[in-house]
C-alpha cells in the first residue's frame, strides 16, 4: 500500500521536520492504517516461509511483528486501546519466543571468536590452551543445548493455536485497523502524530539522562564490570529503537536501506546499544559457565578471563554511546 505524505507543524522536533511535503493532507487515522496495513502484509509474506525457513525466516517474521508493536504503543491514542494492548502482548511474546535461537547463536560465535583472540594474542599470558578449549566446549555444550530447546520452543510456538490467533489478528490488520474515532475526525488529526513522537522523544531523553554517561566519557573506567548497572542502558537501547520506528509512520521518503531520513547519530547510538546489550548478555554467559560445578581450576580461569574481557566491551559500547550521543546534543542544542 502506497503511504500518503503529510504535512506537519513547525514546532515538531529537529527528527520530525523533515518529513515529506504533499498537497493532499491526510489524517492521522491514514498515515497510521497505511503503515499497519503495510506492516501486517510483511508480517503475511514472512508467514508462509517461516516454519521451514529457520532464523532467517524467523527474522523475516520478527521485523514487522516489532514494528506492528511498536506503533501500537507509541500510537495507542489513536487506536482501539484494549485491541492494541491485547495485540501488543501478543506480538511481544511472538517475537521474544522466536528471538531466542538466533540470540544464543551469536552469543556462542561471539564467546568462542573471544576465546579464539584471548589465546592468539597472548593477552594473557596464563591463560592456557587447554583451558581456553576446555572453556569452549563447555559453552558450546551450554549454548547450543539451549539453542536447540529455543528452536523446539519457537516450533511450538508457530504450531499453537495462540500463534495462530495471533496471525489471524494480523491479517484482520492487513485490511482493517481499529482506530479510535478521534483519528479520523479531520485532516488536523495528523498534526497528533508527531505529538506521539516527541513524547517518544522526551522519554528517551529522560532515560538518558539517568545513565552515567560523565563516568563513560572514557572508554575503560571500571563503571561497566559489573552487570547490576546494566538495566538502565537497555532501557535507553529499547526506547531509541521505539522512537525509530514511530518516525517510520511519519516519513514517507525512506532512504536506500529503507531507513526514515533521521540523523543517523540516532542511529549509531543504538547500534553502540546493541554492542552493549550482546557484550553484557555473552559476559553473563561466561559467568553462568563458570559456576558449572567440578569444572578444571583452568577452565574457571578462562571462562573468567572471558568475562572480564566481554565487560570491557560492554564499557566500549558504553563510551561509543556516549559519544555518538553528546555529539547529537551539540547539534540540536538550541
Amino acid at each position: 500500500m502506497q503511504r500518503p505524505s503529510a504535512d506537519t507543524s513547525s514546532n515538531t522536533s529537529s527528527n520530525t521536520s523533515s518529513t515529506a511535503d504533499s498537497s493532499d493532507t491526510a489524517t492521522a487515522g491514514t498515515l497510521l492504517t497505511c503503515y499497519l496495513c503495510d506492516q501486517a502484509a510483511d508480517f503475511l509474506r514472512a508467514l508462509r516461509t517461516t516454519p521451514e525457513g529457520g532464523e532467517e525466516a524467523a527474522l523475516d517474521l520478527r521485523r514487522p511483528a516489532r514494528r506492528i508493536s511498536a506503533a501500537l504503543h507509541t500510537f495507542r491514542p489513536f487506536l482501539d486501546a484494549a485491541w492494541a494492548d491485547r495485540l501488543r502482548t501478543e506480538l511481544a511474546w511472538l517475537s521474544g519466543t522466536l528471538a531466542r535461537e538466533h540470540a544464543y547463536t551469536a552469543r556462542l560465535a561471539r564467546l568462542l571468536e573471544a576465546l579464539g583472540r584471548l589465546s592468539d594474542t597472548k593477552a594473557e599470558p596464563a591463560l592456557s590452551s587447554i583451558g581456553a578449549a576446555r572453556a569452549g566446549a563447555l559453552l558450546e555444550r551450554q549454548l547450543t543445548l539451549a539453542r536447540t530447546r529455543a528452536h523446539s520452543a519457537a516450533l511450538q510456538a508457530l504450531g499453537s493455536s495462540r500463534f495462530h490467533a495471533v496471525a489471524d489478528s494480523v491479517a484482520l490488520l492487513a485490511s482493517e485497523v481499529p482506530l479510535d474515532p478521534s483519528a479520523h475526525a479531520d485532516a488536523d488529526a495528523v498534526d497528533g502524530l508527531p505529538s506521539a513522537v516527541e513524547s517518544s522523544a522526551h522519554r528517551l531523553t529522560e532515560a538518558v539522562a539517568v545513565l552515567p554517561l560523565g563516568r563513560a566519557s572514557l572508554p575503560y573506567n571500571a563503571e561497566g564490570l559489573s552487570d547490576a548497572q546494566d538495566a538502565p542502558w537497555h532501557t535507553v537501547r529499547l526506547l531509541l529503537r521505539l522512537n525509530r520506528y514511530a518516525h517510520e509512520v511519519l516519513y514517507a521518503d525512506l532512504d536506500a536501506e529503507g531507513r526514515p531520513g533521521l540523523d543517523p547519530r540516532v542511529f549509531g547510538a543504538g547500534q553502540a546499544l546493541d554492542r552493549h546489550r550482546a557484550a553484557s548478555e555473552a559476559a553473563s554467559a561466561a559467568a553462568s559457565a563458570a559456576r558449572t560445578p567440578r569444572i578444571a581450576p583452568a577452565t574457571a580461569y578462562a571462562l573468567g578471563v572471558l568475562h572480564a574481557d566481554q565487560r570491557h566491551e560492554v564499557e566500549a559500547a558504553r563510551y561509543a554511546f556516549q559519544q555518538v550521543w553528546q555529539q547529537r546534543a551539540a547539534v540540536t542544542a538550541p
